[in-house]
């Protein structure tokens, strides 16, 4: 069952991991995290540089994605920061239509604080992020010492155990945030 997030004015540090590989890669990951800052109730704390990796999953010859991670704090519940982080995906152009498709603009919340959901709408954390090196190399840039509450190990030593459990890795950081 979800929760608030310690009752309503309280501020929680969450960190999202937002992809795109259709259209203009670059502009809708910045013009995602420049919608996320404009919401009132959203702070932009920092974003990671921005790193191409090859598609996870989905049909085959899909083109490279660009992925990043970025901090916020915000007084919204999880479900409703969903719901705008969902807005903010169809507003770029985002339609669901299979599984791990090519997408415009992809948003996940990755951690919010310490919290542990799992309901139908919201698993937190992410139940895949200590698996996905297109997530866990931006976010070890911002996060690195952030402790994953289920897992309670750091992001930094989740992604050198993913590193090392995967051999080569095919994420390459291409821009500076």
């Amino acid at each position: 069952m979800t929760t608030p997030v310690s009752g309503s004015s309280d501020t929680v540090t969450v960190f999202l991991g937002l992809g795109s590989n259709l259209g203009d890669r670059e502009p809708n990951i910045r013009t995602a995290i420049v919608k996320l800052a404009a919401h009132p109730k959203i702070d932009l704390i920092k974003m990671a540089s921005i790193f191409q990796t090859a598609p996870v999953g989905g049909p085959s010859a899909q083109p490279p994605y660009l992925n990043t991670a970025a901090g916020v704090r915000t007084t919204l519940t999880p479900v409703r920061l969903l719901d705008v982080v969902l807005e903010i995906e169809s507003s770029l152009g985002r339609v669901r239509s299979q599984r791990w498709a090519p997408r415009e603009i992809d948003i996940d919340i990755l951690l919010c604080g310490d919290l542990i959901i799992a309901d139908e709408r919201l698993s937190l954390p992410h139940p895949r992020l200590h698996e996905r090196g297109f997530v866990l190399e931006p976010l070890v840039e911002i996060a690195g010492d952030v402790v994953h509450p289920v897992l309670n190990l750091t992001i930094a030593q989740l992604a050198r155990q993913r590193r090392a459990g995967e051999g080569p890795d095919s994420v390459v950081r291409i821009l500076e945030s």
